[in-house]
């Protein structure tokens, strides 16, 4: 451990070092980051053993500079966001955390690749009453604008996805009760927005499991070792972020290791949790190289997720890469059939991006959705803390799977309503029963919220009720005050046969003062809406959503709020609103 702690130190001042020389001016000619040499896993050896000192950053090799590893910016961060690390003495205590992003004379060209997906349009009730979709709990869309605004530029539009800011953060809702794993809690308020329209929420809370209560764990680390993973914000990062979740693993967990490049290979089989040096010791020989065969290293993951299964435990496959795939299957289209056969095997998937330039966003997306699982991007050693220590639960462990969410609007109450957000989780309106159909998962902890935009009557218009033949115009006293009905349904992770519920939003819903949970995730969802810069944006303003998120920072431990007011300067700096 000291050993380990002495390298992340000396990582640390190394980059301080390099921002000084940076702002006095300091510049070397010519240096570049090393590039490693390719390195064949196949045949690799199952017994290690502990290095004395490996780096952690290609700025630690040898014959490597301090200006090979650029410190973008020190930013501060409160003591919860540090390294676990700090807190066992590792590294000393200290108010900054360094950030750090790929070196400019690396990164010629932009390829990231984000899914184009059209925003949902208004709908009347009258004509379409019932609105379907698939619940998503993935958190990438918010680290990766985070990383975008950062860097003072403006994210492509297709790379934000509303729920997916919406859903990065915690709320305070209530705990479930009962044999269902999630609580449901709706509400309904003025739209922020648009002062004429309603803002309906629907909010999930999947329950807490303490760390302790945890099931075992049979996890297959997939790491993509090629190339193109050969800068400061990829392997090095992700080497980093791994060991964060090492040091949370026991005895009665189980880890692998397997990586591909030009070729895929297990470096690490079946380890007991609780062999950390053991398993550290594997993350920290690997190097970046080669080509990428992603395809061949999943198909390997899987095989030893399933030689290591243990029956009534978490199996899971953790995906780390850029996206970056090259060599073999490497379609979207491909890649996602090939994991929707794996996920019949019991075994989820997690997915986690890394790194700048080249990410393939749509794909790692599309994986994690197939894959039963969750993606999130990692930026910095911040991020991976919040996924692999604060949120491992709901990282790791699975409550329910195939979670769907299917409204019903009273014809004689709403005229019109939009769902904001879930673009590219609509499903059909029959989905909604069919149990073969896939959609989100929720793990231990997760909370999701939906808001749907909701268009009143006005004062002595009359209610466009259905004039279908075949269907009734008649509107029952009973349901005179009843917005909407949500129904719900869900599997248990070792089930196909869903269960449904069923929650009514009434009049008694709509408050002039809505809780602090619908203020800050309406501010947050306002946000996105201007970064998109949607065609339903109406009268949001970045002013606006950062005096709505102020209001409601509640107990904001970690900071991850007042991170939020961070992002809205950066993007008023910036003057998105025209």
């Amino acid at each position: 451990m000291k050993k380990r702690g002495k390298a992340l130190l000396a990582t640390l001042l190394c980059a301080a070092m390099a921002l000084t020389m940076a702002a006095c001016g300091s510049k070397q000619a010519g240096s570049t980051a090393a590039t490693a040499p390719a390195a064949s896993y196949p045949d690799m050896s199952r017994s290690y053993s502990r290095p004395g000192s490996q780096a952690n950053t290609p700025a630690m090799k040898p014959g490597a500079t301090t200006a090979d590893v650029q410190a973008s910016s020190v930013l501060p961060m409160d003591d919860g966001a540090m390294l676990i690390a700090a807190a066992e003495g590792m590294i000393p205590d200290q108010p900054d955390s360094v950030f750090f992003t790929e070196p400019q004379n690396r990164v010629q060209f932009n390829t990231e690749e984000y899914k184009f997906f059209e925003e949902n349009r208004p709908m009347n009730v009258s004509m379409s009453p019932l609105s379907t979709f698939s619940i998503d709990v993935d958190t990438a869309s918010y680290s990766n604008v985070r990383r975008y605004l950062n860097s003072g530029l403006r994210p492509p539009e297709d790379a934000v996805r509303i729920e997916e800011l919406v859903n990065y953060f915690s709320y305070d809702l209530p705990e479930p009760d009962g044999d269902v794993p999630f609580s449901v809690t709706t509400e309904v308020a003025r739209c922020p927005w648009n002062e004429n329209n309603y803002l309906a929420m629907i909010a999930i809370q999947g329950k807490n499991v303490e760390h302790r209560d945890l099931p075992k764990s049979n996890l297959v680390f997939l790491l993509d070792v090629s190339g193109s993973m050969d800068s400061p914000m990829k392997l090095p990062l992700l080497k980093s972020s791994f060991q964060l979740l090492v040091e949370q693993l026991g005895e009665n967990d189980r880890v692998s290791i397997v990586v591909y490049a030009g070729a895929s290979g297990v470096v690490l089989e079946g380890a007991r949790g609780d062999e950390k040096e053991k398993i550290l010791a594997a993350l920290d020989v690997l190097e970046a190289g080669g080509s990428t065969a992603g395809a061949a290293g999943i198909e390997l993951a899987y095989k030893v997720a399933k030689e290591n299964f243990i029956s009534g435990g978490n199996n899971r496959v953790i995906l780390a890469t850029d996206g970056d795939f090259n060599v073999g299957v490497s379609s979207e289209g491909e890649l996602t059939r090939l994991i929707e056969k794996k996920r019949k095997e019991g075994i989820f998937l997690s997915v986690l991006g890394f790194g700048e330039g080249n990410l393939k966003d749509n794909k790692m997306e599309a994986l994690a959705d197939k894959g039963n699982g969750n993606y999130a991007y990692i930026d910095s050693l911040m991020e991976a803390k919040k996924v692999l220590v604060n949120e491992m639960g709901s990282t790791l462990l699975t409550i329910a799977k195939d979670v769907k969410i299917q409204v019903e609007f009273n014809p004689a109450k709403v005229k019109e309503y939009r769902l904001v957000g879930y673009d590219n989780r609509i499903l059909r309106n029959e989905d909604f029963d069919d149990d073969t159909k896939d959609a989100g998962e929720i793990g231990a902890g997760h909370n999701v919220i939906a808001f749907y935009e909701i268009v009143p009557y006005s004062e002595g218009e009359a209610a466009e009720l259905p004039q279908l033949k075949y269907q009734t115009t008649e509107t029952r006293q009973e349901w005179m005050d009843e917005w909407m009905e949500v129904r719900i349904r869900y599997k248990k992770p070792d089930s196909d046969v869903s269960e449904k519920i069923v929650h009514t939003i009434t009049d008694r819903h709509v408050a002039e003062n809505p809780s602090e949970n619908f203020v800050f995730a309406s501010a947050v969802a306002e946000f996105g809406l201007i970064l998109r810069d949607s065609e339903y944006k109406a009268d949001s303003s970045l002013r606006n959503a950062k005096r709505r998120a102020e209001a409601a920072l509640g107990d904001d431990t970690e900071g991850y709020r007042r991170n939020f007011l961070d992002l809205v300067d950066a993007a008023s700096s910036m003057e998105l609103v025209r």
